[in-house]
């Protein structure tokens, strides 16, 4: 699933090309991509046609288009929200344009210009309307679907407050890496920029992040938005032709990996190989001698 920088590369996109656009038809082709949305396909396509994309915004990994209905009294907003899932992808395409293979959701716009298509290879992807909460104001950040209230904010939020995350972190007796990849602590992390994060910071992973100094923590989040800045920067991570810009262009973050993917290459630090381990299903890089394992991995029997 793609992280914040690769979604983020993409709410920029839409953006400049579809934001303050008025929508006027959509086409879902099939059933899973509105799978979430309870009242099916047709029900979504109807109640988005004729909206006005107000903004695009975004929260974490989590993705959606402020739609605008109407003005004056009757006027009201809400969200259509998109689940990238593993290959989501999201492009502003010609209107004549020949249809990608794993076409399955299309929006035209009154203005006759470029399309936007949802295109889903292993649709894991699909598409939701959701209610607005928060309330429009000073600081948009704060306004989100119920589907992602229970989000915390990321590092590149108006409301993220580094100082609470720490305190939130504190509390917790969890390996740090899973505290990290804990979307209601703080979101926007994934597998790939944990691991980044903690190699820049010089801490493994199974260290319980309630052993932790404050310090320390605060450095890990500032190591995870610079490394995450600097991916932003390069168009997010792409191993493979799925993760996508709106143009159909992939990232080159992965040029710049010191840990994640990296095992057995010597660490760009100290020149040790770069280690791999179990976790989660999932998989752990880190340096041996920057990253001392601790004595005792968390959940471990004492």
């Amino acid at each position: 699933m793609p992280e914040l920088p690769e979604v983020e590369v993409v709410r920029r996109g839409l953006a400049d090309h579809v934001a303050g656009r008025r929508i006027a038809s959509a086409e879902l082709l099939g059933l899973r991509v509105a799978r979430r949305h309870v009242a099916g396909p047709a029900d979504l396509a109807r109640r988005v046609t004729g909206a006005r994309v107000d903004a695009v915004r975004r929260r974490g990994k989590y993705l959606w288009l402020v739609l605008e209905h109407g003005t004056g009294p009757d006027g009201h907003r809400e969200a259509l929200q998109v689940h990238l899932g593993m290959s989501g992808q999201l492009l502003v395409e010609a209107a004549d344009a020949p249809d990608e293979k794993h076409l399955h959701a299309r929006f035209r716009f009154d203005d006759d210009g470029p399309e936007l298509r949802f295109v889903d290879q292993r649709t894991f992807g699909g598409m939701q309307l959701a209610e607005l909460v928060g309330g429009p104001g000073d600081d948009p950040d704060d306004e989100v679907p119920t589907t992602v209230a229970h989000i915390a904010p990321d590092p590149f939020g108006a409301s993220y407050e580094q100082g609470a995350v720490v305190e939130r972190m504190k509390r917790r007796d969890s390996a740090v890496k899973r505290v990290l990849l804990d979307q209601t602590v703080v979101s926007g992390i994934g597998n790939i920029y944990a691991d980044e994060s903690l190699w820049r910071a010089r801490v493994h992973g199974e260290r319980p992040a309630s052993s932790l100094t404050r310090p320390t923590l605060h450095r890990i989040l500032d190591a995870a938005y610079e490394v995450m800045e600097a991916a932003l920067q390069q168009g997010g991570t792409s191993f493979d032709a799925l993760y996508v810009n709106v143009n159909g262009a992939s990232g080159y973050f992965d040029r710049s990996l010191h840990a994640y993917g990296q095992e057995g290459r010597p660490c760009t630090r100290c020149g040790t190989p770069i280690r791999r381990e179990a976790f989660m299903n999932r998989s752990s890089f880190s340096c041996p001698r920057c990253q001392p394992r601790p004595r005792r991995r968390v959940g471990s029997p004492t």
